[in-house]
């Protein structure tokens, strides 16, 4: 993971505030705003859905983009680079506004507007992995198959942090989206191939009670499979590889911000280093 000082006072910022923010904590916005807006030159930007917030990113220009939202708007700009093939060379800032933002402060984002605020004008970028799939979606974090439902708990050490990520993604797609969210089946024993750089870590004949998998920092992805258990909990399997691909049934998984699927096969590649998050220095 690559360190690079910002001179971010010297920078002009374009602060797009995500209107779930505006919505649920107005508060924690503004003082965000005010902190942003006494440190460097701001340009705000009140995007009303996502076309609008697609327009503002593209038409930064020389201002560094800082995203004021939960992890879906971090996720929503991460996506929106990607597929401009700008990602490479930009550099993201967040300030984590919602009740969904598990994801940005694993990602080492401080969760109070102040601190992040501060980190934004005084951080340093770091470059970090991106998972990529077949069909040019990214996952910044951790990917669980089958989805994680609202009840299972997430206390586990071995399951978190990225279990309570998901599961408060997933609140908050109930508490603040209009439509109704994907409806998420049961977990329960699946039947999947797992194959790790072109390696075979799970077969069809094995079933498996979850599928995980996640960038590990170096290049590599970090994956588990949890075997089906008939007694004492089975030990998990665990790889790492560059590209990782699961095939089988129908299946659907929940990653960063949201359920995907049903599909039979997906591969995920790991970019190094494909995007830039501005983090407290130190």
């Amino acid at each position: 993971m690559t360190e690079v000082a910002t001179s971010a006072m010297s920078d002009q910022l374009l602060v797009i505030i995500d209107p779930v923010a505006r919505r649920t904590d107005g508060e924690s916005v503004r003082i965000a705003k005010d902190v942003l807006s006494a440190g460097a030159a701001t340009k705000v930007c009140l995007p009303d859905g996502p076309e609008e917030f697609a327009r503002a990113l593209q038409r930064r220009g020389s201002r560094r983009p800082v995203v004021i939202g939960d992890d879906r708007a971090l996720v929503r700009a991460v996506s929106l680079l990607h597929r401009q093939r700008e990602l490479a060379g930009s550099v993201l800032s967040v300030v984590p506004v919602g009740s969904a933002v598990g994801l940005t402060t694993a990602l080492g984002v401080p969760s109070s507007a102040v601190s992040a605020a501060r980190a934004v004008l005084e951080g340093v970028e770091r470059r970090l992995d991106l998972l990529v799939d077949d069909s040019d979606g990214v996952v910044l974090g951790a990917l669980r198959i089958p989805p994680v439902p609202l009840s299972e708990a997430g206390s586990a050490s071995t399951r978190a942090p990225w279990l309570r990520t998901c599961q408060s993604l997933v609140r908050t797609l109930v508490a603040a989206r209009p439509a109704r969210a994907p409806s998420v089946p049961a977990p329960g024993p699946a039947r999947l191939r797992v194959e790790v750089d072109g390696s075979t870590l799970v077969d069809l004949d094995q079933p498996v009670e979850a599928v995980s998998l996640a960038p590990g920092g170096s290049g590599a992805a970090e994956v588990e499979v949890r075997p089906l258990s008939l007694g004492a909990e089975a030990t998990p399997v665990r790889a790492e590889g560059r590209t990782v691909t699961v095939s089988g049934a129908d299946f659907r998984y929940r990653s960063d911000a949201g359920v995907s699927g049903p599909v039979r096969t997906r591969t995920w590649r790991v970019w190094e280093g494909a995007w830039g998050l501005t983090l407290p220095g130190g």
